[in-house]
């Protein structure tokens, strides 16, 4: 109940992107969306869930899990489908499977509206994924500590130049950039306006013209309130010299105290450090 009164919130409030996928919570999360999509909200909303990459083992299997998905989301087509958590192994799989004539069957047939994929590797294969098909969108992992990690800045300025839109995940680095210490909030505290560790966090995704929208996991109404309320002013160019300074301060600390740079996907198990 509680969560479908925070999505019901979010589109009321003009969130108007919804992400899931066929493995979240367990494999219950497509489900939960589809109900709180009923009464009228399906139709406000751009809805995306993925198709489980490391799950497909023929070329039936792509329309088995697409037909599922739809039934449990309780809708007869998805607005954006991605090819979920791309690495250099599933890419091939699925190359290997015809991977492309199901995703032109599946548009021609009106069931996916934008087709795209998030990725989980290194930025070679990002580029050779990216020129290889006419894509959408695509979704990477950034934000000010992890510019330079899997495809990074420069993956994300490589879409955009192919006018390819980009979804943004882990923005706070699977919440990590929520946390404080006293060195980190006596650099924020320098700034003029106060603003809390996540929404710096927020802001600096947001502050690049090349990003279309980033994902942030919300666990209470509190959360979704808030970054509502940061990202009525965050677009492109918004942050000033001196912010943008102040969050550079703030990395270089995060970065000297990291020592594994983990965003508990675990899309990566077993754990490779």
């Amino acid at each position: 109940e509680k969560a479908i009164e925070m999505i019901r919130y979010a589109i009321d409030y003009g969130v108007n992107y919804l992400d899931t996928a066929y493995l979240y919570h367990q494999g219950s999360s497509e489900y939960l969306v589809g109900k709180a999509l009923k009464d009228g909200y399906r139709e406000k909303t751009y809805l995306a869930t993925k198709l489980p990459s490391w799950l497909i083992e023929s070329y039936e299997d792509f329309h088995k899990y697409l037909d599922e998905q739809m039934e449990r989301l309780q809708t007869d087509y998805i607005d954006f489908y991605l090819l979920h958590a791309l690495d250099r192994n599933h890419w091939r799989n699925l190359k290997s499977l015809d991977v492309l004539r199901f995703i032109n069957e599946a548009k021609d047939s009106g069931k996916i509206k934008y087709i795209g994929f998030s990725f989980h590797d290194e930025l070679d294969v990002f580029k050779e994924i990216i020129d290889y098909y006419d894509w959408d969108f695509c979704q990477i992992q950034y934000n000010y500590i992890d510019r330079n990690y899997q495809a990074g800045e420069e993956g994300l300025k490589y879409a955009y130049d192919k006018g390819i839109s980009v979804v943004i995940m882990e923005p706070i680095k699977g919440g990590k950039l929520s946390n404080s210490s006293d060195e980190i909030n006596a650099i924020w505290e320098q700034s003029d306006i106060r603003r809390t560790p996540s929404e710096w966090a927020l802001r600096w995704v947001l502050n690049h013209k090349e990003v279309s929208i980033l994902l942030s996991g919300m666990s209470n109404l509190q959360q979704l309130k808030e970054n509502i309320n940061t990202v009525a002013n965050a677009n492109a160019d918004h942050l000033s010299k001196k912010e943008i300074q102040l969050i550079d301060r703030v990395a270089e600390i995060y970065q000297k105290k990291i020592k594994v740079g983990c965003t508990s996907c675990e899309y990566c198990l077993p754990c490779p450090e």
